[in-house]
């Protein structure tokens, strides 16, 4: 005996209800399987959901689109200020620079370690330390860095941190269109699970089995078969 499942994705419910409006506009009133306030609720809910879907669709491409191009700026401003503090770090053995200078930039004065830069968050608080404290040691008479330069460094910082803002932007935006979504849900497959009841308690006295499904599967009812079991079974 087949079964029947309740779609468990936003596609699926969309298909669902599709389905039964569909029926309708092709349907004699009087013939339909369901009752005309759940025509009329399904096909005003359905507006709303697909339009939620799509704009969460919309969100999640804008925001994976943005992703990309970020990425690379966060390579290549993580790859700068890395170069940067190494760079002041030989300088600090080389003694170019006082050993006590680094406290501008908030280094640790006992090693020549670079500070772990995996994260985003510590490109943006690494980034504001090395262009404030080069810029305070120029400013008392330090000879700047080169190779890279704190201009140079700076440049692919602003870029990085100018797509980092419009990142976070882009993922509060799909998370709360996702939010809308998932709100949805319920009353959707609240809507499928009556049409559905609604269907098969209206064909339940058809017979052979196949005609019942089928006549059900019009209003966009989706059967199962287990393992092993025939499709052309009759109860």
């Amino acid at each position: 005996m087949p079964y029947r499942r309740l779609p468990n994705t936003d596609q699926a419910r969309i298909r669902a209800l599709k389905a039964v409006v569909v029926k309708s506009d092709v349907s004699n009133m009087y013939d339909l399987a369901v009752t005309l306030k759940t025509i009329t609720d399904s096909r005003n809910f359905l507006m709303k959901f697909e339009a939620a879907q799509n704009y969460y669709v919309e969100c999640f491409e804008r925001q994976s689109k943005a992703g990309r191009k970020h990425q690379a700026n966060v390579k290549m401003a993580r790859l700068y200020i890395s170069h940067f503090i190494q760079v002041l770090n030989l300088a600090v053995i080389r003694t170019e620079v006082r050993v006590s200078h680094k406290e501008y930039y908030g280094l640790d004065v006992k090693n020549n370690s670079v500070p772990d830069l995996s994260a985003e968050s510590a490109l943006v608080e690494w980034g504001r330390r090395i262009i404030d404290g080069e810029n305070k040691r120029i400013s008392q008479g330090g000879i700047p860095i080169y190779n890279p330069t704190i201009a140079k460094v700076r440049v692919h910082y602003d870029i990085f941190m100018d797509s980092y803002e419009k990142q976070k932007n882009f993922q509060v935006l799909t998370m709360r269109s996702l939010e809308t979504l998932a709100s949805m849900r319920a009353k959707a497959d609240e809507l499928i699970l009556d049409i559905w009841n609604q269907v098969e308690k209206k064909f339940e006295d058809i017979i052979p089995n196949e005609k019942r499904l089928d006549l059900c599967r019009e209003y966009g009812l989706v059967y199962y078969y287990r393992t092993g079991e025939k499709h052309n079974d009759e109860i």
